[in-house]
C-alpha cells in the first residue's frame, strides 16, 4: 500500500476515533449517519487535493506548490455546500452582525500574534508563485472545507449545545480542529505512523479559535482572510 494510502487511513482512522471517544462522552446521542458522511467526506477531500494520488492529469503549469489538488478541493467544497446550503455551510457574505465585535477582536489577536511570530521568525523573501499561493489556496481550500463542510456534517451529528462566548459550539469544533491538526502532523514512514505532537497543537489550537469565529460570525470569511494571512505574512516582513 502506497504511503499516502497509509496516511490517509491513520488521519480518517484517528478523527474517527476522536469521533467514537466524543460519542461515548456525549452517551451516544449521535446522529451516526452524519458522523459517517463527514468521514466519507473526508475520503474524497483527500483524493482530489492529491489528484487522486497522482492518477489525475491535471496541470496548471511549472510551480513548486499544488496548485490543481486545491483547486479540485475547493470545487468539492463548494459542491457539498451546494448541497447543505451556501449559508449553513458559512459560504456566504452575511454575517451576524451580533457577532462582529467579538470575532474582530480575536482576529486583531490574532494578527498580532502571527505578525510577531514573523518578525521574530523571518524567512527568506518568497517569488511571486510562493506569495500568490500563500496569499489565496490555504485559506480558501482548507476553510472552505474543515470549518465549512467538515464542521456543519460534525455539528449535524454531535449537536451544538454549547454557548462559548456567544456562540453554538459542540464536539464537532473539536473533532474538525483535531482532524485539522492531524493533517499537518500525521506522517507513515517505514512501515509506522508518526505524530508532530508540536505541530498538532499549533495547528489544532488556532484551528479550533478559527471555528469560534466562523460559528461566532456565521461566514467562513474572516477565517479565509485570516489563513492566508498567517501562511502569506512570514514571506512578507
Amino acid at each position: 500500500m502506497p504511503d499516502a494510502i497509509w496516511v490517509l487511513s491513520g488521519w480518517v482512522g484517528a478523527t474517527a476515533a476522536a469521533g467514537l471517544l466524543c460519542a461515548a462522552v456525549a452517551r451516544g446521542r449521535v446522529r451516526w449517519l452524519w458522523l459517517a458522511a463527514a468521514l466519507l467526506l473526508m475520503v474524497a477531500y483527500d483524493a482530489l487535493l492529491t489528484r487522486g494520488y497522482g492518477r489525475i492529469p491535471l496541470d496548471f503549469g511549472p510551480s513548486d506548490w499544488n496548485w490543481e489538488g486545491k483547486t479540485l478541493a475547493v470545487l468539492l467544497s463548494l459542491a457539498v455546500a451546494a448541497w447543505l446550503g451556501f449559508r449553513r455551510s458559512g459560504v456566504t457574505l452575511r454575517h451576524y452582525r451580533t457577532g462582529w465585535p467579538g470575532a474582530l477582536a480575536l482576529s486583531a489577536v490574532l494578527v498580532a500574534v502571527f505578525l510577531g511570530l514573523a518578525l521574530y521568525f523571518p524567512t527568506e523573501p518568497a517569488d511571486a508563485d510562493t506569495l500568490a499561493f500563500q496569499l489565496t489556496m490555504p485559506g480558501l481550500d482548507e476553510e472552505l472545507f474543515y470549518r465549512g463542510v467538515l464542521l456543519v456534517m460534525l455539528n449535524e451529528a454531535f449537536g451544538r449545545p454549547l454557548s462559548v462566548l456567544g456562540a453554538p459550539m459542540g464536539w464537532g469544533a473539536l473533532v474538525s480542529s483535531f482532524a485539522f491538526g492531524l493533517t499537518h502532523a500525521l506522517g507513515y514512514a517505514d512501515g509506522g505512523f508518526s505524530v508532530d505532537a508540536t505541530a498538532l497543537a499549533l495547528t489544532g489550537l488556532p484551528a479550533l479559535l478559527l471555528v469560534w469565529i466562523r460559528e461566532k460570525t456565521g461566514s467562513v470569511v474572516l477565517p479565509i482572510l485570516l489563513h492566508n494571512f498567517a501562511n502569506s505574512i512570514f514571506h512578507l516582513v
